[in-house]
């Protein structure tokens, strides 16, 4: 990323978190801003839009980019979220590499996304992640096996989970930042998502977490309104999209108890966000193979304009 209005107090730089689906890119992010500013799921393919997280220091602001899995995709919406991973690679700092380090050796999927690494200009850092469920011995094993997909400038094993080594990979990604440039973000602000996406997000979080394998990704949530009220509530509408009429049944549930559970977990994460009262109201809709209609993408945020 080039820097401008130099300033020798101060050095700003942009990294892309890449890899394969449900590597813990989110989570990883999270826990290097201190933010909670993607959603977390053990879902494949939870994050859906390139997402920024700010990391204030003292004369220091790093901008995190939370990409989606890079995979196969099956679909317009996942063409768009192989898109956005790939076009966060252009003109950043540090590239961070990530890797599940349960799997004793890289897969198909790893080996197309570190592809993804060959032509750029940034260094990158092989990230060897959930090494809290591995054996301290097999961490070598591990990163051995994964330097092989590409040229790595440093590798290391974290757990995002449990903030393991967070603050050495913190290290050897400001080592990497050339010094100088700008604030680019007020210090207040911890990432470039509107209140509306982030809301949307806690609310899929949920779903994602109550309805297990029955409604994997065909799911979205568009929030229609937001708003203070005069009672010093903040009000919440949202509509969540299903395909199929038996999804919307699946997700309201019997007696309504499902869609109640749903809103009531994500209005206590809205409200912790907001740090108000939130009245959360959401509705169902299907919307057949949104997933597939460009006009459908376009509307819920997911598809770049042209």
């Amino acid at each position: 990323m080039s820097h401008t209005n130099q300033n020798n107090h101060f050095t700003s730089g942009f990294v892309a978190v890449v890899g394969y689906p449900n590597v813990g890119k989110s989570t990883l992010v999270n826990a290097l801003t201190g933010e909670k500013v993607s959603i977390v799921s053990s879902k494949p393919q939870t994050t859906r839009n390139r997402t920024m997280g700010i990391l204030h220091r003292p004369n220091l602001q790093i901008v995190f980019l939370d990409t989606p899995g890079i995979h196969q995709p099956q679909d317009k919406l996942g063409e768009q979220m192989v898109k956005g991973a790939r076009g966060a690679l252009e003109d950043v700092d540090v590239v961070l590499f990530v890797v599940d380090g349960t799997r004793s050796k890289p897969g198909r999927g790893d080996q197309r996304a570190a592809n993804f690494l060959s032509g750029g200009s940034a260094p990158a850092i092989l990230v060897v992640n959930k090494t809290d469920k591995i054996c301290a011995g097999e961490l070598d094993e591990r990163l051995a096996a994964y330097q092989k997909l590409a040229h790595f400038d440093g590798s290391i094993g974290v757990s995002a989970l449990t903030g393991a080594r967070i603050p050495k990979l913190l290290d050897m990604v400001v080592a990497r930042i050339p010094p100088g440039g700008p604030p680019y973000f007020p210090e207040d602000m911890v990432t470039d998502q509107p209140l509306t996406y982030l809301a949307g997000e806690l609310v899929r979080e949920k779903i994602l977490e109550l309805t297990q394998e029955e409604i994997p990704y065909s799911t979205a949530v568009v929030v229609r309104e937001a708003e203070a009220r005069p009672n010093d509530r903040f009000y919440i509408a949202a509509d969540i999209i299903v395909e199929r009429g038996s999804q919307k049944g699946i997700l309201i549930g019997k007696g309504g108890r499902m869609i109640k559970r749903i809103g009531e977990q994500a209005r206590t994460d809205v409200e912790h966000l907001l740090g108000v009262g939130v009245y959360l109201d959401l509705f169902v809709r299907v919307e057949k193979r949104w997933r597939n209609r460009p006009a459908v993408l376009q509307e819920f945020g997911l598809l770049d304009e042209e």
